[in-house]
């Protein structure tokens, strides 16, 4: 039997996992934007494109900008992350892992965000492991900033939102748990002794817990803490502003609770990127407040392109130079 022959067999599931997740993201997106066509067509086509016309160009680059100032912060805190972690690498270079890994913000659970490990591999040679807290802490953090952001704007809005506590509670003991090495340890032992498989999987998980350590620092957390509220403030008030030029205008506060609240509830649903629960959300809890369709479906397309696809389509540019970076900087290394 050739190489190829016996290599053959093993390349086989990636290949079909992959097209089956280029598949369901696919049906997903349809799926959105065929419900949005619906709704737009059911409220008059004349009348949500009077929406859109609302908007001048400077808006819409008023809402990329607050977009931009959220990527920016969050990825600042990624590099604060990386060296507290003790990771060699410079600003610009954990910027552009963390910026270039939005290219994957759609594959189911995200976890094509760890194309970062691989990049973060060549160019330092540490192993998963080692990295994968930078992950965990990475999401806590932006779940403690949004629970907070969430919290607050339900405090300050007039009106409430169902469910509205439960995700808060939920995101935050998300947070906590994802940053506690205790926690983890004793899920990881629970885990294998109730399976008695995946010995390799679970002493990772075991060293990942043992690495957050270096992350419980009261003050290194309210650092990270107060970045993400920055970061994810900005994203909320583009909502709020969106809403306004499109004559919807809600309060601040209600306007941050229902972004905040739709974007956690998106990623709930364990869908990629939160693409359908998301936007029926955003909808669902605009109509609520008295919004109607000719305007809350423009605004949440718009919100959408504005935040999540616009994160993909910078993830898009820089992924290719990121890999391109990452493969030469490990084969000079290995050349040395």
């Amino acid at each position: 039997m050739t190489m190829t022959e016996s290599s053959s067999p093993a390349m086989a599931p990636g290949k079909t996992r992959r097209w089956r997740d280029r598949a369901l993201l696919a049906g997903l997106i349809l799926l959105v934007v065929v419900g949005l066509i619906g709704a737009a067509a059911a409220t008059g086509w004349e009348e949500t494109k009077a929406q859109l016309l609302k908007l001048a160009p400077w808006q819409f680059a008023a809402l990329l900008g607050l977009s931009l100032f959220n990527y920016g912060f969050r990825a600042l805190r990624w590099h604060v992350f990386a060296r507290k972690l003790g990771l060699p690498l410079r600003l610009a270079t954990n910027a552009l892992h963390f910026l270039g890994g939005f290219a994957m913000s759609v594959t189911p659970g995200r976890v094509g965000e760890l194309v970062r490990m691989r990049w973060i591999r060549r160019m330092s040679g540490w192993p998963f492991e080692r990295t994968a807290p930078l992950v965990l802490v990475d999401r806590a953090s932006d779940l403690a900033a949004m629970a907070v952001i969430l919290g607050l704007a339900l405090a300050f809005s007039t009106t409430g939102i169902a469910g509205g506590i439960p995700v808060t509670i939920l995101a935050l003991l998300g947070a906590f748990v994802a940053t506690r090495p205790a926690i983890l340890l004793k899920l990881a032992t629970t885990g294998h002794r109730l399976t008695g498989r995946f010995d390799r999987l679970f002493a990772r998980v075991r060293r990942a817990a043992r690495s957050l350590e270096v992350f419980s620092a009261p003050a290194l957390m309210g650092l990270a803490t107060v970045i993400g509220l920055i970061g994810w403030f900005a994203e909320g008030y583009a909502f709020h502003l969106l809403l306004v030029w499109m004559g919807a205008d809600i309060g601040l506060a209600k306007a941050i609770a229902i972004f905040v609240f739709a974007t956690l509830a998106g990623g709930l649903t364990g869908a990629p990127g939160g693409v359908g629960g998301a936007e029926a959300a955003m909808i669902a809890l605009l109509s609520l407040e008295g919004v109607g369709l000719e305007t809350s479906i423009p605004a949440t397309a718009i919100i959408r392109v504005t935040t999540l696809w616009f994160a993909i389509l910078i993830g898009l540019v820089l992924f290719p130079i990121a890999e391109k970076q990452s493969k030469t900087h490990e084969n000079a290394l290995e050349n040395h």
